[in-house]
């Protein structure tokens, strides 16, 4: 059982105003020890305190050369992780994980090389966002955007990310704007569909990674239930419901995914006014290799030239492990080494 379904059972038999108290102590002072909880009696503390701690228990690891912060959180039975990533502008952005492992296996991460361990529950989910929120409290700092791009898929989870999703907008919550709040997903039709018919106004990302069902089945096996066309299908039915932009990511892999003729070819498929490609950086996980700069430069070129409009993301935290399942996948491998 998750910290925010410990609360609610710890204070069942209360009057609900105090489990408003609690909330807002957890959320709002984020507090991490409910003898910080001054608006509480000191007897409902003590009961919390044997009831429901809410440590959240961390490993975490600095970047040395960017703004990005990584945690390794251990819920028990499960090590997760999440990501602090602090922009130049001042805002600050954290990549929560939706699942233990993940069980698409895409070619390139990290998390699928662990396999599949088990759904998070919306107060795990939320709890990433607190104990980043924490931590910026320090530097009377707080966290403006919440990206589901961390372990897992979110749609694969979809009722307790939205549920998730849910808590951290709350005015009672951590109230973060849906519109700072991101879902990126590997192309879960059933999941595209239902989120259009959401009264959230979150943004959609899509992981896109080829231009042609071919590469893209050899890069993530999802392609086979779910083909680029398909998923494009779903995607104009998420626009035409909402009329919100979505955002295409496409991680660029030296001689696999970044020749201009396939720069071309994507075109074609996403040329599209709400559309936007969001060119990535690889964080090293196994045997690709980054793109050089001046070839990715060359391919957002042809991109552009084609009117697709794009952005090129940075890569954030490589000292860190920054890329999904790494810093997880080093300590389990340091854990099986000893056996």
């Amino acid at each position: 059982m998750d910290i925010l379904s410990n609360i609610e059972q710890s204070l069942s038999g209360e009057p609900s105003y105090r489990l408003k108290q609690a909330r807002a102590a957890f959320f709002k002072e984020l507090i991490t020890d409910w003898g910080q909880a001054s608006s509480l009696p000191v007897l409902l503390r003590e009961k919390l305190s044997k009831d429901c701690s809410i440590l959240i228990k961390t490993h975490s690891r600095q970047s040395t050369s960017s703004n990005s912060f990584k945690a390794l959180i251990d819920f028990g039975d499960v090590k997760i992780e999440t990501v602090l990533i602090k922009h130049r502008t001042g805002r600050n952005t954290v990549c929560v994980s939706s699942q233990a492992g993940c069980v698409l296996n895409c070619a390139f991460c990290a998390t699928g090389q662990q396999g599949f361990k088990r759904n998070l529950m919306p107060g795990e989910i939320v709890s990433q966002v607190v104990y980043w929120a924490r931590e910026l409290k320090e530097t009377k700092e707080r966290v403006e955007n919440v990206v589901f791009m961390g372990m897992g898929e979110p749609f694969l989870n979809y009722d307790n990310v939205i549920e998730a999703i849910k808590i951290l907008n709350d005015d009672n919550g951590l109230n973060i704007g849906a519109r700072h709040i991101s879902i990126s997903t590997a192309g879960i039709v059933p999941g595209i569909l239902r989120l259009a018919a959401e009264p959230l106004q979150v943004n959609l990302a899509i992981s896109l990674h080829a231009p042609d069902n071919e590469l893209r089945s050899k890069l993530m096996p999802i392609n086979k239930k779910y083909n680029i066309e398909a998923v494009l299908k779903a995607v104009e039915q998420y626009v035409n419901r909402t009329n919100r932009r979505v955002m295409f990511e496409y991680l660029l892999l030296e001689g696999i995914n970044d020749s201009l003729a396939q720069a071309k070819r994507l075109a074609v498929i996403v040329n599209k006014p709400l559309y936007l490609v969001n060119l990535l950086r690889y964080n090293p996980t196994g045997s690709f290799v980054e793109t050089n700069p001046a070839q990715a430069k060359r391919f957002q070129s042809a991109l552009e030239e084609a009117g697709v409009k794009t952005t090129f993301r940075l890569s954030f935290g490589t000292d860190i492990s920054a890329a999904c399942g790494q810093l997880s996948s080093r300590t389990w491998q340091k854990k099986n080494d000893k056996l």
